[in-house]
């Protein structure tokens, strides 16, 4: 039994080390990784090279994975303007600079995107721990 236990806790002790190994290995960024604070303000050109848009936020699905991008078109110094969303893989990351193969009328032509939902509380701050639906009181255990 005691042979059993010494050997679970050393079998645990050896699990914990590859992996902190392998955390320590991968502890900077690496080359095809990029960072979100340097894509959100970004500004997003077309094909014609003109700035079309800035990169408002990035919306993650439930693994963790940018999944949308919201891109701020057609506003003037922060004024005016719409919220539109685009497939992560639609931008293209080429010397520093983020390109979209669409034009300023296929853009304009989108609908607008709503960041936050009042009805159900997404986007409005951190995940609630219900899995991203907001409860109402009512329906909130112990209430």
């Amino acid at each position: 039994m005691n042979k059993l236990i010494a050997g679970t806790g050393l079998a645990l002790v050896l699990a914990a080390s590859a992996a902190a190994s392998a955390f320590a290995a991968g502890a900077m960024i690496q080359p095809d990784q990029m960072r979100a604070n340097k894509i959100i303000g970004s500004s997003v050109y077309d094909r014609q090279n003109q700035d079309v848009a800035s990169v408002k936020d990035l919306i993650l699905d439930k693994n963790g994975k940018v999944d949308t991008v919201v891109l701020n078109y057609g506003s003037t110094a922060g004024i005016g303007g719409k919220y539109i969303a685009v497939e992560f893989g639609n931008l293209k990351f080429d010397n520093n600079r983020l390109t979209i193969d669409q034009t300023k009328a296929q853009l304009a032509a989108m609908p607008a995107y709503q960041l936050e939902d009042k009805a159900t509380g997404s986007g409005e701050g951190a995940v609630p721990p219900t899995g991203g639906h907001a409860t109402s009181p009512a329906t909130t255990p112990g209430h």
